[in-house]
């Protein structure tokens, strides 16, 4: 088995396989016969106006279609995206957008500071964040050993998400030049989902790479940092409580 298909289906196993959202430009009645052929049902497609990215959600996703939709994730032949579950959640991730309208995809100066202070807010409740450069921001992941409510997941990145932007200002920074984005967001549960590590971004076919605290891997790089920290484990999920009850977030 490729390498690269097992680690991220270990590092994503929290999450449910069997809805899934497909980015992708494939498209067609042929196309999406085949995407039910085992049984998976198809809930939506968006079709592009320009034609270079479809998306399909798709529900009742068979383990074994899991696995070709994965492969192809890694082979960059499409994007898999997954939702989070609706109650609880041992991964969480933080999606940090450029704000702008225009010249959306500029790693802006807020957008280095809010990279920066996320990572380190987190890494001082001990928490390892896996920080990867995608789109118009970063992805910042976290994997616990066991779920925790996302009421609770939803207070804590909020937290740490108001103490970056505090940060942003006093650095002489426009907060509002960057949007904070949360998974699990209870306010939008089962609507909103996340790509998956481990593919180019489909819009400007550019890996998405690792970000560590030195810059930016190259792909190789990428891949290899990623089974390093696959492999060194979940974060306690005590250490998360500790974390939410640090921060003044608990209710």
């Amino acid at each position: 088995m490729d390498r690269r298909l097992e680690l991220v289906r270990r590092y994503y196993a929290p999450l449910s396989t069997a809805t899934v959202k497909l980015e992708t430009t494939q498209h067609g009645f042929g196309f999406l016969e085949a995407l039910t052929r085992r049984g998976a049902r198809l809930e939506y497609g968006e079709l592009t106006l320009h034609g270079a990215l479809h998306k399909y959600k798709l529900s009742g996703v068979p383990p074994e279609q899991w696995d070709e939709l994965l492969a192809d994730h890694v082979a960059k032949r499409a994007n898999v995206c997954l939702y989070f579950g609706p109650a609880e959640n041992a991964l969480f991730a933080f999606n940090l957008d450029n704000n702008r309208r225009e010249k959306n995809t500029e790693v802006i100066p807020e957008m280095t500071l809010a990279v920066a202070g996320v990572r380190e807010r987190l890494e001082a409740h001990g928490l390892r964040p896996l920080v990867i450069a995608s789109g118009r921001g970063y992805h910042i992941w976290c994997r616990l050993d066991a779920p925790r409510r996302n009421e609770e997941i939803y207070r804590f990145m909020l937290s740490q998400a108001v103490q970056t932007a505090a940060g942003i200002h006093f650095q002489g920074g426009d907060r509002h030049r960057v949007k904070f984005n949360f998974y699990p967001d209870p306010h939008t549960d089962n609507l909103v989902s996340l790509r998956l590590f481990g593919s180019d971004h489909a819009k400007n076919q550019v890996f998405s790479r690792v970000f560590t605290r030195d810059g930016l891997l190259d792909e190789p790089q990428s891949w290899d940092w990623f089974e390093r920290h696959v492999n060194a484990g979940p974060v306690s999920a005590g250490v998360f409580d500790a974390a939410l009850k640090g921060s003044g977030a608990r209710a």
